[in-house]
Formats: structure tokens, C-alpha cells, sequence
């Protein structure tokens, strides 16, 4: 394994290659600026109206009369204000979306690289065991041929041997379809990546400190917190929305040998278009506050758990990688195998239980690993 500062600078560079060329990514920054654009639209007042009107007169002795008339509604600049502030609410909105789609995609991509450390590992330890049984096959193919092994000694360790190279063959393809879904993720190009590439993370020892820092990161609890915001200041406009609306203009009609011209005021009431506006606004504000409040405790309950399953995988693991360092019989139980100390059977059981033992302590690794970057996708 390598260093910690080194792999985590090594995961940050590729999830940085990944973010500039995921395509599903680019799709979603250019949707929240259309969504961005259309927030601010229809914010800005209404457009003018310009009319003109030509009346024949009848009798035709009378002339003919021409009217002209420009007009511009508005609302009171205070609620010009509020929905520009509302739109701003919405954008902010639309960025802590667009930051939930791209963690969740990072830790996708995350969690393939804890995958492909983990392959990379096996795959090492694969080739060890491996090239261990090419060689006790080579040495039992001498004794066998010169009569000094039955052929039951010499299949066990012919049938070791396959096990090896077809175990060393799925680890192979294995790994070829992490780099196949990094590649896919990474839009389509091959991901840079060290062959040796490993990982090893440290989870903080405090939950309640780290939550701290995560909480006021995670996007989901940004939103139902901007939800709260948006619901208080759509009942300001609401209200507002109570208040008349006016127009103003100029307005010109000429008949034969007169004519008139001058200002024009208009002032809509709104008696009825808004009812229940207000109430339901309020409503909204309600339900988004109980929302934050659920959301809040649901966070908090899911990550502890997640906090504590990733804790407890980090001993775990740690407590097979020293129980390996201080158990290592590989050497040991060849030279006992060697002498006649110990049968091929024994040997065999042995070295399994070793192997089974570097088996469990890599699946650990990599489940930490695993629960590491969901508890921590938020961060980057």
C-alpha cells in the first residue's frame, strides 16, 4: 500500500480528469444555465403596447379619425426588486443541484478506483501465489518423474497450479471492467492511471467533528435550507402582488380640423386573480421547514451508521494487514515442506488458511475504501 497523502493526491487527479471530461457532467452545467437564464425571465416588465386605430366616418363629410396610443405597464419597484431577489434564490438553487448530480457521478467514479485498487492488490498477490505454484509444480514434476511422488501428490499440485492461473486470469478481466466503466466515465477516454495505483484512506477518529465539516457542505441539506428562503420570500411577493398595478402612456386622436393629445393613467385592482395566493405560500413554508427538519435528521442518523460500519472496516482491516505481518508462515511451512517435516496436505491447508487470511484483509480494505468515499464525496 501506498502513503495516504499520495493516494488521496492521486484519487483527486483522477476524479479531476473525470469531472472536466464526463459528458453526462457537460450536459448538466449546460442545462442549469438554461434554467439559470430562464429563472430571469419574465422578471423584467411587461412590454409596451402600441396602438393605432384609423375610423372612417360616415356621412364622409365628417372625415376620417386616427388614433394613437403607447402604453407601459408596471408594477410598484419594490416587487421588481422581490423577483429579482427570487430569481436569484432559484439560481442558487439550480448550482446546489447541479453540485448533488456531480458528486453523485465523482463518487461513482471514486468508487470504481477503490475497485480498481482493489484489483491492482489482488492481482500482486495473485502473481505471487502464482509464480509459488509454478514453482512447486516444476519442482513435483521432477519428483514425479524420477518416482520419488505418487500421482495423487502430483495432480493436488497440478490442479494448485490452474486454480492459480484461472484465479489470476478473472482477476485480470475483472480489473479490464473497472477500466472499462472509468474509461466510460471519464467520457470516453482512457483514464490515466498508475498500474500500481492503491489506495489507503484514514477516517477521522471524531464523528461529530467531521460531521460538522460535512454538514455544512452537503448539497441536500443546502437545498431544503434554500427551500425555506425561496418559501419566505414568495409570500412577500405574494403579498406585494396584492398591491394595484399601473400603466402610463401617451396617447394622440386627430379628426378633421382637430385634434387631441396627451397622457393616459391606468391602474389595475386585483380583486380576485390572487386569492388564496398568500395562504398557500405560507403552506409551502411550512412543509419546507418540517422538510429541513426530517432531511436534517435523516442525515445525520444515515451517516452516523455509515460512520461507524466505515470505522469499524478501517480496524477490521488493519487488524488483518498486522495479523499477516506477524503470521507469515509462507516461507516457513516451503522449507518444513521441503525437509518432510510436514505432507503435501498440510502444506496445502496451511498456505490456504494464509491465503484465505490476505483474501479477507483486502475485501476489508476495499469495503473501507468503499465506505470512505460515500461518507466523504461530499468534501470534494
Amino acid at each position: 500500500m501506498i502513503t495516504s497523502i499520495t493516494a488521496q493526491q492521486t484519487t483527486r487527479n483522477m476524479l479531476s480528469q473525470i469531472e472536466q471530461n464526463n459528458t453526462t457532467l457537460q450536459t448538466l452545467r449546460q442545462t442549469a444555465e438554461a434554467e439559470k437564464l430562464e429563472n430571469r425571465t419574465g422578471i423584467y416588465l411587461d412590454n409596451p403596447e402600441v396602438e393605432f386605430n384609423y375610423l372612417w366616418g360616415n356621412p364622409t363629410s365628417i372625415g376620417d379619425r386616427r388614433d394613437i396610443r403607447v402604453t407601459q405597464s408596471f408594477d410598484i419597484p419594490t416587487i421588481t426588486g422581490m423577483k429579482n431577489r427570487m430569481a436569484s434564490e432559484q439560481n442558487k438553487l439550480v448550482d446546489i443541484r447541479y453540485k448533488a448530480d456531480r458528486i453523485n457521478i465523482l463518487l461513482e467514479a471514486w468508487q470504481n478506483l477503490v475497485e480498481l485498487a482493489y484489483y491492482n492488490c489482488l492481482l500482486s498477490e495473485w502473481q505471487l501465489r502464482l509464480d509459488h505454484a509454478r514453482t512447486l509444480a516444476s519442482a513435483y514434476q521432477k519428483l514425479f518423474d524420477e518416482g520419488e511422488t505418487n500421482i495423487l501428490e502430483y495432480n493436488k499440485i497440478q490442479l494448485n497450479l490452474s486454480t492459480a492461473e484461472g484465479e489470476m486470469a478473472r482477476m485480470q478481466v475483472e480489473r479490464q471492467a473497472v477500466l472499462s466503466e472509468l474509461k466510460r466515465l471519464n467520457g470516453g477516454e482512457e483514464l490515466l492511471i498508475d498500474s500500481l495505483y492503491t489506495q489507503e484512506e484514514i477516517l477521522p477518529l471524531s464523528f461529530e467533528e467531521w460531521y460538522s465539516a460535512v454538514e455544512q457542505q452537503n448539497p441536500v441539506l443546502q437545498y431544503v435550507n434554500r427551500e425555506i428562503e425561496l418559501a419566505k420570500k414568495q409570500i412577500t411577493i405574494n403579498k406585494a402582488q396584492g398591491l394595484p398595478s399601473f400603466s402610463a402612456g401617451y396617447m394622440r386622436e386627430k379628426v378633421v380640423g382637430e385634434a387631441y393629445q396627451g397622457l393616459t393613467l391606468g391602474v389595475s385592482i386585483p380583486l380576485w386573480e390572487n386569492k388564496n395566493r398568500v395562504k398557500q405560500a405560507r403552506t409551502a413554508l411550512k412543509a419546507a421547514e418540517i422538510r429541513r427538519e426530517d432531511t436534517r435528521i435523516q442525515f445525520y442518523n444515515r451517516l452516523q451508521s455509515q460512520y461507524e460500519r466505515a470505522y469499524g472496516l478501517q480496524t477490521a482491516a488493519k487488524g488483518y494487514r498486522q495479523a499477516l505481518v506477524n503470521l507469515n508462515n509462507v516461507e516457513l511451512l516451503k522449507k518444513a515442506l521441503d525437509a518432510g517435516q510436514i505432507s503435501l496436505l498440510e502444506y496445502m491447508m496451511e498456505i490456504s488458511i494464509y491465503y484465505d487470511t490476505v483474501n479477507q484483509a483486502l475485501e476489508a480494505e476495499r469495503d473501507f475504501g468503499l465506505a470512505f468515499a460515500e461518507l466523504s464525496a461530499v468534501l470534494l
